[in-house]
């Protein structure tokens, strides 16, 4: 009986090509985003600690905001890297909720790893968990309260609420009054209708304390690079038009490769009279438009420094885009790019104008703008890393704050919206039969790692208080959430404990896509590093492929 042929070996991937496969791929990287969400975990909430973190270059990080910590973390693995996606796309979207979504996609993974070593199909649990995400979704919207624009006072209450809630787990906690009003005037200072963070400055002063920090109304910058003349020109101004500029008022030396032919002294003097002419005559045009502030994008010389300071006039050259693009926003007018035609609707005007001391730096600071659709946040902290983290801070803050105005939908925080939601979901799985009861209930299980984190991270006891908020929320008590400061349950609704529900929507939304897509992955082919020989013998094995003979 003849044997069977063996049948030849098929190489199709470069040699040192790292493939791997199958349930074990799977598991490897549910436990790579296991371990990611370990690193962030304890960053929750009002008693979450704070992560040291070190670059290459030996600048220091000290943060708790979980898009900021994925940010810098240098990691490596493919599949956990979704992971750091997810953290930014709810930074960008909502503002707040970043380690929420890196915790509960973790925990969305971690809660099958069970069922994928069983064997189950990932496609099985994909389906289940996209069926319990758009009930989560659908039901975060049936319990969400809107709450009533009409009334001035109380919508502002709101707002002030969302952004203290945002504020509870962050460095500033202590000093949350102080800079919840700050954060409510900063967005409400904006156009409603395009709420454009970008239009809030934020600057950073080291030295003084947190209350030293300021809302400016209007713009403030820090004093440009000036020429001589420059201390000469008046300080402060009350109702001066300001002119923005991008025009550079300078003398300037010939460049090296420009070549001017000349027969006499005379047309060598007529080409720099020339030059000076030119200048002299856009300095008059801006003195004659009646400016009292001028700001130029472009640098503003020791010549035109002098000349506006012998007019009582103030000028600053070589203003950043984002500083100058406010303060149009802010006086009104518009930025000129000639000096030819200079008109009375080009020009701005605020009720002051001042330079001031701010610490250790001098500021430009406009204030009382007529269209003032932007303001900056000047902060003050002992530390720049500390003031850092006060500006991350804030920024989540702001950008609760523009959520809550643009849907005016908001749900309990505190664990107490998730564990209503593990309550509906785990009803709704009894009601269906076959894998998916079991999917549905793994989902509804995941969502109690947040109030289970919260109390973890404050020391309290996670399987008592958790028991009694499951036997709360069966009661029907909808908001009972954690109270971190009793070491109890309470209703967070009540407690003025909200938040926009789009966060809790974005973070169910975001959380299941990024477990649903590493789920989805079963094979990972790794190309091995290109190493080409320069010159010299070939590399030892070059040009063989894997299983040849060596000759």
């Amino acid at each position: 009986m003849s044997r069977p042929m063996m049948q030849p070996q098929i190489i199709l991937l470069k040699e040192g090509t790292d493939t791997s496969q199958g349930k074990g791929q799977l598991l490897s990287n549910i436990n790579a985003c296991a371990a990611v969400v370990d690193t962030v975990k304890t960053t929750l909430g009002p008693r979450g600690m704070d992560k040291l973190m070190v670059d290459s270059r030996g600048e220091v990080t000290i943060s708790n905001d979980g898009a900021t910590i994925m940010k810098l973390l240098d990691i490596v693995h493919p599949a956990a890297k979704t992971l750091v996606d997810i953290a930014r796309s709810q930074d960008a979207e909502v503002g707040d909720g970043t380690t929420s979504v890196v915790l509960l996609a973790g925990e969305l993974l971690k809660e099958v790893k069970g069922y994928i070593e069983e064997g189950v199909s990932p496609h099985v649990i994909i389906k289940g968990y996209r069926a319990a995400a758009r009930l989560a979704i659908d039901k975060v919207k049936e319990l969400a309260v809107k709450i009533d624009r009409n009334n001035e006072t109380e919508f502002r209450d709101l707002l002030s609420k969302c952004a203290a809630t945002a504020m509870n787990s962050k460095l500033i906690y202590s000093q949350k009054e102080f800079f919840t009003k700050m954060v409510v005037d900063a967005v409400l200072s904006l156009d409603q209708e395009s709420l454009n963070e970008r239009l809030i400055g934020i600057k950073r002063v080291p030295g003084g304390a947190m209350q030293d920090s300021m809302l400016v109304k209007g713009v403030a910058f820090k004093k440009t690079f000036s020429y001589a003349g420059f201390e000469q020109q008046p300080k402060a101004f009350k109702n001066p038009k300001v002119l923005c500029l991008n025009v550079e008022l300078e003398l300037k030396a010939e460049k090296d490769n420009a070549e001017v032919r000349v027969e006499q002294v005379s047309e060598y003097q007529a080409i720099v009279d020339a030059e000076w002419q030119i200048i002299y005559q856009k300095l008059e045009a801006i003195v004659a438009s009646g400016a009292k502030v001028v700001l130029s994008k472009l640098p503003i010389g020791d010549l035109a420094t002098q000349y506006f300071a012998d007019r009582d006039i103030f000028c600053a050259g070589r203003v950043a885009k984002d500083d100058m693009d406010r303060v149009v926003q802010a006086v009104g007018g518009s930025i000129q790019s000639t000096c030819s035609d200079l008109r009375p609707e080009h020009l701005g005007q605020c009720e002051s104008f001042e330079e001031r001391q701010v610490g250790g730096e001098r500021f430009n600071i406009f204030e009382g703008c007529p269209q003032a659709k932007t303001c900056t946040l000047i902060l003050r902290g002992g530390a720049e890393q500390f003031i850092a983290e006060v500006e991350r801070s804030l920024h989540d803050a702001i950008m609760i704050v523009r959520r809550a105005i643009k849907n005016n939908l908001i749900v309990a925080g505190g664990g107490a919206t998730e564990m209503e939601l593990s309550k509906y979901l785990r009803m709704h799985s009894r009601t269906i039969e076959g894998k998916q009861q079991l999917i549905i209930g793994a989902y509804a299980k995941a969502f109690e790692i947040i109030p289970r984190q919260l109390c973890d991270n404050a020391g309290f006891d996670a399987t008592d208080i958790l028991n009694k908020l499951r036997m709360k929320h069966a009661q029907g008590g909808t908001w009972y959430g954690v109270d971190i400061n009793n070491e109890a349950i309470a209703d967070n609704f009540e407690a003025f404990v909200w938040e926009p529900a789009l966060v809790k929507i974005n973070a169910i939304a975001a959380a299941t896509e990024a477990a649903c897509l590493i789920l989805s992955v079963d094979e990972t082919v790794k190309n091995a590093q290109s190493e080409k020989p320069q010159g010299g013998p070939p590399m030892p094995g070059a040009g063989r492929g894997r299983g040849m003979p060596r000759r």
